[in-house]
């Protein structure tokens, strides 16, 4: 059974003619294009319209061509099969690739394994229990995934 990966929830309607505003949970909003397929409500539609307001993807759904019919999707989320990665550069990683991890200081203290990556308005930061790292290079020093293991440089007070 395929598995699917979320990219984008819906959080309301726009306009007179079915567009709804949606809440990108993807750094890639070429996700969203003219063309694109996305599932919802687990049946595909195909992106008819696309545009930017206020930070946020406007999309027009094949099927959605009323106000009325964008607000009831209200809530729902947008996806495409997890196997649809997009292309990475080398010092690029989906943030799901860090679930999991085992997280070492690189004094060789071990901290725990990755609980979750939450998303904050300048970076990412690295849940662990309940520490928090922020993900950026000053912090997170190597990633070994074929030893599933994060490297991570802490300052004083970190683990206070």
């Amino acid at each position: 059974m395929e598995e699917f990966t979320r990219i984008g929830q819906i959080v309301g309607a726009f306009g007179l003619k079915g567009m709804v505003k949606v809440v990108p949970m993807t750094d890639f909003l070429e996700r969203f294009e003219v063309g694109s397929k996305l599932r919802l409500k687990g049946e595909w539609v195909e992106v008819i319209g696309f545009k930017i307001h206020k930070k946020r993807p406007l999309l027009r759904l094949s099927g959605i061509t009323t106000a009325t019919a964008a607000e009831g999707l209200q809530w729902e989320y947008l996806e495409i099969p997890t196997s649809q990665k997009p292309e990475l550069d080398e010092d690029e990683f989906m943030t799901e690739d860090f679930i999991g991890l085992n997280v070492v200081t690189v004094e060789g203290q071990e901290l725990g394994t990755i609980d979750d990556v939450i998303p904050m308005p300048a970076h990412d930061v690295i849940q662990i229990g309940e520490l928090l790292i922020p993900a950026i290079r000053e912090f997170v020093k190597d990633i070994d995934f074929d030893a599933n293991t994060m490297t991570v440089q802490l300052i004083p007070g970190m683990l206070e």
